[in-house]
């Protein structure tokens, strides 16, 4: 590379850098999404009396019937408010599914199960294969939530210093493994019962009867986590792999561990699935000082596989027989308990693996362990289920006030009087989104914020929901690697200040953003691969 090269490379980046900073001031005054959403509540209220003064109406083309502005000042809106806020709330679909979910989740948890999976992952590897091996755990990880971060990029660290390399570059891909890919995951997460419930609730604006299943992407979300993690591979190899490992390493790096005091919870999207001094059972095997697993670990892992191959072959055995009471009314498993369900098994399924690992690796004693472990879970699901209450309300009166259904219509409408085609559509959803993303890193408070305008009004153009949702998973992942807005950069900046003492904002994003930026290509690209290819998002997902 030229000289001159190397100047419009450094001008550019850090005119990112400034650009990254501006967007970290601006973040910073947003309120926190509670009373964000509190604030859009108000700000609806508002509007809402202007377009009924108006007389705003439009004629939804899905069913003939015309949808006029409401008056959410009105005394029926009044009473609306007032009369239905608990409904809103318990109706609300995410809260009964994730709640279900994360029953299971919590004992395989607690139990250390999944903390234990993970350092599986990386651990035992070649340094040939180090790089994907940990990138794909990155994906698998995301089964934990945010926990993720604390648990693997210390471990990542540890993984490349094992073979000889880095423990700079080890952080780099564990975190943007977790977060610039966070909707992606070969296996079902709490994120896919949270999307799918907002998702369902949107469509409701203009078919009541649709419902969008936790197994809606899976497909795409499964071929999404082999794609980005070959991607990450092959990008830290040729691109970020000379220039990291050439950095300087200061002596005697401290041990390793969560920059935020012990004791501490996570914050987390799903509440902190787990706490760093606490992670995962992590404070039941002694910390990720090692990536070695226990005798009493791997036995643990074999008696969860064991479950887990008896779970799902019980499942099938129960779903085969053509009467089955998990099919639907009419024999076919598309809409059959089995899958409007899912919650449910999920929970199950997490619940026997966690159970089985407990049980064998002695970090569960007794029956009674499994009850505090939920709970334990629940108290960590505390600040989502607040975020929830508010969400709830601002979409039931978003809903009630036809403001969503009217802009989904007249959208629709102007993008099929443009001649707008689905690709573009598309695109443009990718830009909004990802802009949104940069200051707005709540994955659920976004989606429920641009979900029920945007599923809607691609619904009136024959694009079904789950597309919608697939589309928003990338474009809500991507940047999470380069925004410091987001907690857990300053949190991967501290694992990596261990390291480099004098490392700064602009080290981790110089690392970063060409991993962020690659992705974000990469995976629209798979996208619309299976758009254009016709190849289904997931089981009973239909195909445009």
């Amino acid at each position: 590379m030229s000289a001159s090269e190397t100047v419009t490379g450094s001008r550019s980046l850090n005119a990112l850098l400034r650009a990254l900073g501006g967007i970290e001031r601006l973040g910073n005054r947003l309120p926190h999404p509670f009373w964000l959403f509190v604030i859009l509540a108000a700000l609806l209220a508002l509007v809402s009396w202007g377009l009924a003064a108006a007389g705003v109406s439009a004629v939804n083309p899905a069913t003939g019937k015309t949808v006029v502005a409401q008056n959410l000042l009105s005394a029926d809106g009044v009473r609306m408010m007032v009369g239905d806020a608990v409904t809103n709330y318990t109706s609300f679909p995410p809260l009964g599914t994730i709640l279900v979910v994360m029953l299971g989740v919590a004992v395989a948890e607690r139990s250390g199960l999944l903390a234990a999976v993970l350092r599986a992952g990386v651990s035992r590897v070649s340094p040939k294969w180090v790089t994907f091996a940990l990138a794909f755990t990155g994906m698998v990880a995301h089964v934990a939530s945010d926990a993720a971060y604390v648990v693997l990029i210390p471990l990542g660290a540890l993984a490349f210093r094992a073979v000889g390399r880095s423990p700079i570059l080890g952080i780099v891909v564990a975190f943007v493994s977790i977060s610039a890919g966070y909707d992606a995951s070969p296996l079902i997460t709490p994120t896919d019962a949270i999307l799918s419930g907002l998702t369902t609730a949107a469509a409701h604006t203009v078919d009541p009867a649709y419902t969008v299943t936790p197994l809606a992407n899976y497909f795409f979300s499964l071929a999404s986590s082999l794609v980005l993690a070959a991607t990450i591979t092959l990008v830290t190899e040729r691109v970020l792999a000379r220039r990291v490992e050439s950095l300087p390493i200061d002596p005697e790096p401290s041990s390793p561990s969560s920059p935020t005091s012990p004791g501490s919870s996570a914050s987390s999207d799903l509440g902190g699935v787990g706490t760093v001094d606490r992670v995962g059972g992590l404070d039941r095997v002694g910390g990720v000082g090692g990536l070695a697993l226990s005798a009493s670990e791997r036995k643990g892992l074999r008696a969860a596989l064991i479950a887990l191959v008896v779970y799902v072959a019980a499942v099938v055995a129960a779903v085969l027989p053509a009467g089955s009471p998990l099919r639907g009314k009419d024999g076919g498993i598309v809409q059959s308990p089995l899958l409007t369900s899912i919650a449910i098994f999920l929970a199950l399924a997490f619940l026997a693996v966690g159970w089985a690992y407990g049980r064998a690796a002695g970090t569960i004693t007794g029956s009674r362990d499994i009850p505090g472990f939920m709970a334990h879970g629940f108290r960590e699901m505390a600040p989502i289920l607040v975020l929830f209450f508010a969400i709830s309300q601002f979409l039931a009166y978003f809903k009630w006030t036809g403001i969503g259904e009217i802009i989904a219509i007249n959208g629709a409408g102007l993008l099929k009087s443009a001649g707008v085609s689905g690709p573009v559509v598309f695109l443009g959803i990718l830009v909004v989104v990802t802009l949104i993303n940069l200051v707005v890193t709540s994955g659920s408070a976004q989606w429920a914020l641009v979900g029920p305008v945007f599923v809607p009004m691609l619904m009136l153009l024959s694009i079904p929901p789950e597309y919608t949702q697939a589309l928003y998973r990338i474009a809500d992942s991507c940047t999470n690697a380069i925004t410091p807005m987001s907690p857990y950069f300053v949190m991967a900046l501290g694992f990596l200040q261990r390291y480099r003492r004098s490392a700064g904002i602009g080290t981790l994003a110089s690392m970063t953003i060409p991993l962020s930026f690659t992705l974000l290509v990469v995976w629209t690209l798979l996208f619309f691969a299976f758009w254009w290819l016709g190849i289904p998002l997931g089981p009973g997902a239909p195909i445009p």
